[in-house]
């Protein structure tokens, strides 16, 4: 049986994604009743992290954890990948000692070498590109707190980043609709856009994006390694605030969602991210570990 991998969402077919949501709903229900079995006793998790996290690492350790494995941390200057060994080289290393692996990183294209030489499942935890486990999270927190995401309308407020290509994925895999708004120049990918067809569409109007929308959710507007562009970019997103103004055009009892961390007066406002009648934040952050378990429970299911 091949090795399956999950570097985007596309790497699992419509049915499957929803296998796994249902799964991470019943697993984190087994974790509050405190009746989740070490189903993953004697599998080791390899974590390899060459961008930093709090919510990626904490979530995948102590999943992994609380179904009886265990995991490792590996930093780049824990490894020879931090010294120039060849990815293709490591992959084939790490995979013969582990049983899945998980990797933060830079390029895209680094993951996706590594996926092919790799002999366990890799799962992307975050690249420039995508960021496809962050999304299972968030279908999950919308289908908890409202059922079935399909046929409904997200709204995307932000920077065209690897978040909104990963909603724009999950558009496609689980039917609903997508409308981005992103200040000029900061358009996501348009091949992803286009691979889209007409479930997204995107403007510049944030008001005309969030206008009947199920779900409104945003990013940072400055994420890890845009640092030095922090006040160019405020100026360039300048009307992109997500706060209770714009929630008001949403549709009625429509949710807000950020990936986090977020920076509050910026890109949402903290009287918004703290309204619990509205803001799922903290519910959806938590949802990275039962979607993640969920997971790694099908992708070694299929090895």
């Amino acid at each position: 049986m091949a090795v399956r991998h999950f570097l985007t969402l596309h790497d699992l077919t419509p049915d499957e994604l929803n296998q796994v949501i249902d799964s991470a709903i019943a697993l984190k229900k087994a974790h509050r009743e405190n009746t989740q079995k070490p189903v993953l006793a004697q599998k080791v998790l390899a974590m390899i992290f060459e961008k930093s996290s709090t919510r990626t690492r904490v979530s995948f350790e102590a999943g992994m954890a609380q179904l009886g494995g265990s995991a490792l941390f590996l930093s780049p200057s824990d490894t020879q990948l931090g010294r120039g060994e060849p990815i293709e080289d490591s992959a084939r290393v790490i995979s013969r000692m582990t049983d899945i692996i998980m990797i933060r990183t830079f390029g895209h294209d680094k993951i996706e070498t590594f996926a092919q030489h790799s002999e366990v499942p890799v799962i992307n935890a975050l690249t420039d590109s995508f960021h496809p486990c962050q999304l299972l999270a968030d279908v999950q927190t919308y289908v908890e707190q409202r059922g079935s995401i399909q046929g409904k309308t997200v709204a995307w407020i932000g920077d065209g980043n690897n978040m909104c290509h990963s909603w724009i994925n999950a558009a496609m895999q689980f039917d609903f609709k997508l409308q981005i708004a992103c200040p000029t120049g900061y358009e996501p990918n348009p091949d992803i856009v286009k691979s889209a067809g007409d479930r997204v569409v995107v403007t510049m109007d944030p008001k005309q994006a969030v206008s009947g929308a199920d779900l409104v959710t945003t990013d940072v507007f400055a994420s890890m390694g845009q640092e030095s562009e922090q006040t160019t970019r405020l100026e360039h997103f300048a009307g992109f605030q997500v706060n209770h103004e714009l929630m008001a055009l949403a549709a009625d009892n429509a949710l807000f969602m950020h990936c986090l961390p977020a920076h509050r007066g910026e890109e949402v406002s903290a009287e918004l991210i703290e309204d619990k009648s509205i803001s799922v934040v903290w519910d959806e952050a938590e949802n990275r570990l039962h979607a993640q378990k969920a997971l790694m429970l099908f992708l070694l299911s299929q090895s």
